[in-house]
């Protein structure tokens, strides 16, 4: 495979795919710059390892693996639990967004669990991944990602159930 064949087979698929995987990263990170950022992390890695991976067809899930652990890497970094707005007091609130799609209540729900609900929840339940596929990719025991799915569906359904139910 000549360098131009690469080059146009990893454009084709980043083209066919990024849209959907930049869901998958917003859904995993809550938050679109954060999902931006990981899913630049998992394309360029992706793109270094595209001759060995497209070969086995692994394309997809690379990515998604990656984007996961880019998640889990952003989280433990320590500057990020000590981060502070710049201009305290002087930056104007930004507008909030026009609500779209991707904003429904559902969404918003899987916002508010914790990282590691949502992730298991988004491979498990929106990826349909297995157990063990999910936990290969989170990098767990099976039974965690059992925990961890059975706690964020338990949250979602509280939180989206009607009133006085």
């Amino acid at each position: 495979m000549t360098a131009t064949d690469r080059d146009r087979e990893f454009t084709d698929f980043v083209a066919a795919r990024q849209q959907h995987l930049r869901r998958i990263a917003y859904a995993v990170c809550g938050d679109w710059n954060r999902a931006d950022d990981v899913l630049q992390t998992a394309l360029t890695k992706l793109y270094v390892a595209w001759p060995r991976l497209h070969r086995d067809g692994r394309e997809e899930a690379y990515v998604r693996q990656i984007i996961v652990r880019a998640d889990i890497d952003e989280h433990r970094r320590p500057w990020r639990r000590r981060e502070r707005a710049g201009l305290e007091g002087h930056d104007r609130a930004a507008r909030e967004p026009l609500p779209v799609e991707e904003r429904s209540e559902l969404f918003a729900a899987l916002q508010a669990l914790p990282p590691m609900q949502r992730r298991a929840v988004v491979l498990r339940h929106w990826l349909g991944l297995s157990v063990e596929e999910t936990a290969a990719e989170l990098g767990v025991a099976t039974g965690t990602v059992k925990s961890h799915t059975s706690r964020g569906v338990a949250a979602l359904q509280a939180a989206l159930a009607p009133n006085g139910s």
